[in-house]
């Protein structure tokens, strides 16, 4: 009983990693598009740098040097964050239809 229920836990935290890893790969995706062929390319290297919390070696490494662990509420909450901006302010359709355009 106890090695199965130390596996849903082993197989939740790979579930939580690679949905980490998606959205991490997505946000950096959005912060290139906006580095590249935006008109602020401050605002997409932010977005860069805040993509890098949702990999896990990343946030591991945070959590070894700064002893801080990035809780799941602040990773949700960072997200609406990134794709509120990316959809208003930073119009990311416009972009990625320019970015279309120049290939």
């Amino acid at each position: 009983m106890d090695n199965k229920s130390g596996l849903v836990v082993n197989n939740r935290f790979v579930l939580g990693d690679i949905i980490s890893c998606f959205f991490g790969i997505v946000f950096l995706a959005i912060g290139l598009i906006n580095t590249f062929w935006g008109n602020d390319p401050g605002y997409g290297i932010f977005i860069l740098l805040l993509s890098f919390v949702y990999f896990p070696p990343v946030t591991a490494f945070i959590k070894k040097i700064l002893g801080i662990s990035i809780l799941l509420i602040v990773k949700i909450i960072l997200g609406v964050f990134i794709i509120w901006t990316a959809l208003g302010v930073g119009e990311l359709f416009d972009k990625i239809d320019l970015m279309l355009t120049d290939l």
